[in-house]
């Protein structure tokens, strides 16, 4: 899970992108928040560079976006 309560663009993009850094392909992890202009960028950007979006869920003003490593 990557905790981006708090954070603001571009910061939950950027974290995103250093945790799949990390990951082996096929992994998955779920990223959530409370700014909701993240949630298109990091589903943008992850179509861009090819990672598939498991799910996307909201609970009240918090997002949850479950991410599996493609590439």
């Amino acid at each position: 899970m990557l905790d981006c309560l708090g954070l603001v663009c571009p910061r939950p993009l950027f974290e995103t992108l250093k945790r799949l850094k990390r990951m082996s392909i096929g992994q998955t992890i779920e990223v959530f928040g409370d700014y909701p202009p993240s949630v298109p960028e990091i589903i943008d950007m992850m179509n861009k560079r090819g990672q598939e979006i498991v799910s996307i869920n909201h609970d009240g003003p918090i997002w949850y976006i479950v991410i599996r490593k493609s590439k």
